[in-house]
């Protein structure tokens, strides 16, 4: 499967890492902001050894369109910023692109964009893409479905520079049916992620928690949804849809 990626941070370059090491992906192209590494590849950037492309461009030399025509793949993944879904958004159905979302937060704006595109093609949005994250979210969903007045808070540790609640303690409240304010923050040193539900019943305590070691773990789950998405048709997905056949055997795991 042909792979472009856009972003090429601290997790894009982690993904294209995971990307570069796995035969069945063809990491094409990264698309990012900057000029400064546009005339070496990300091999050579990343120093490993792969067959695929892996160029380099910058957004602010390309005409997007041209580009896809040019430098054609089957999934894009995004690690870039909210802002950039309206830059390559459109182009990228109209060539029949999947997209794969793993940005943080979306406006309202940005959701609802989301929602045409899929229209026409198939999309996917992940504020947390790791798979461990998301089998964390759908067991808390079935406990809560379980126990629906049982305590719950949620804990999320992250590096120190980090702003803000992050995207997937918010989904998981939001999943979870409970308020904002039940969730408390950790900022400290480099850490990678970390996200702890805590069920408080009266005589017994649950924990589910979840640790990202480092961040070649959004790169994975990102491949495990490419794989994924290519049976699912046109619409807007998260990570339940693609769970859910393995949990429950849906049909749609079977769709071709």
């Amino acid at each position: 499967m042909r792979i472009g990626l856009i972003g090429f941070g601290k997790a894009g370059k982690a993904v294209a890492n995971v990307i570069l090491q796995n035969p069945e992906f063809s990491l094409e192209w990264v698309l990012r902001r900057s000029k400064n590494t546009e005339n070496i590849s990300v091999k050579e950037f990343l120093e490993t050894e792969s067959s695929d492309k892996a160029q380099i461009f910058s957004e602010q030399n390309i005409k997007i369109d041209e580009h896809f025509t040019n430098h054609p793949v089957d999934t894009i993944i995004d690690f870039s910023s909210a802002e950039s879904i309206h830059k390559y958004g459109k182009a990228a159905s109209e060539h029949n692109i999947n997209i794969i979302s793993a940005i943080s937060h979306y406006g309202d704006e940005e959701i609802q964009f989301l929602k045409e595109l899929s229209k026409i093609s198939t999309v996917f949005w992940s504020p947390n893409i790791t798979l461990g994250v998301n089998y964390l979210l759908f067991a808390a969903g079935l406990l809560k479905n379980i126990a629906p007045d049982v305590d719950i808070e949620v804990v999320e540790e992250h590096f120190k520079a980090k702003r803000g609640v992050s995207g997937t303690a918010i989904k998981i409240a939001e999943t979870l049916e409970i308020e904002k304010n039940n969730i408390s923050s950790v900022r400290a040193g480099g850490i990678v992620g970390k996200h702890e539900v805590i069920f408080g019943f009266p005589y017994q305590t649950v924990r589910l928690v979840h640790e990202s070691i480092s961040r070649e773990a959004f790169g994975s789950g990102a491949l495990f949804v490419a794989n994924q998405l290519k049976n699912y048709p046109k619409g807007l997905y998260n990570f339940e849809d693609i769970l859910r056949p393995f949990f429950f055997g849906d049909p749609k795991n079977n769709l071709s």
